[in-house]
């Protein structure tokens, strides 16, 4: 399988928020921002391998300032690193004031999917080459923060995570 860089499966979502959206506060709901992350990161992952994919885990999620009713969301979702069959997907969010048409970067999260055959067992998907400063780190960062989520589950015994044991020594 051919790796391939962030930007070849780059997923964008933009919606306005609406009254249905939002909380009696006029702030949109944190779960219908998780959808549409899900949703986003689902087809940057869907580009990356071509195959059906099922979200794993929603890894971090800051909700930095509250995004207001009449608001545009913009969601850029990009994988920072692929494994076997799992991808991490980071997803940045940014908020457009729909009077002043400023944009400002609100919120983030991290989720991994991994890809299934038609049975629903994992399948291995292609590499990622990391081409910015940012997509770098990111990808650098990415084997830490798997194996910190692996020790968490308990899939992965702590004298194992030697990245994570590097960053001690």
């Amino acid at each position: 399988m051919k790796a391939k860089t962030p930007k070849d499966s780059i997923a964008i979502t933009t919606e306005i928020v609406l009254p249905n959206d939002t909380n009696v506060l006029g702030n949109l709901m944190g779960g219908r921002l998780l959808h549409l992350m899900d949703i986003t990161s689902a087809i940057t992952c869907h580009r990356h391998c071509n195959r059906v994919v099922v979200t794993a885990a929603v890894n971090n999620v800051s909700f930095n300032q509250p995004i207001k009713l009449g608001d545009i969301l913009t969601l850029q979702a990009k994988i920072s690193r692929s494994f076997n069959s799992s991808m991490e997907v980071f997803i940045d969010v940014w908020v457009e004031n729909n009077s002043t048409g400023t944009k400002v970067k609100c919120n983030e999260a991290i989720y991994t999917f991994v890809a299934v055959d038609q049975l629903g067992n994992p399948i291995s998907v292609p590499g990622i080459i990391p081409e910015t400063e940012e997509e770098k780190a990111r990808y650098e960062g990415a084997l830490r923060r798997r194996q910190l989520s692996l020790i968490l589950a308990g899939k992965m015994k702590p004298e194992e995570a030697t990245e994570l044991k590097a960053l001690f020594i």
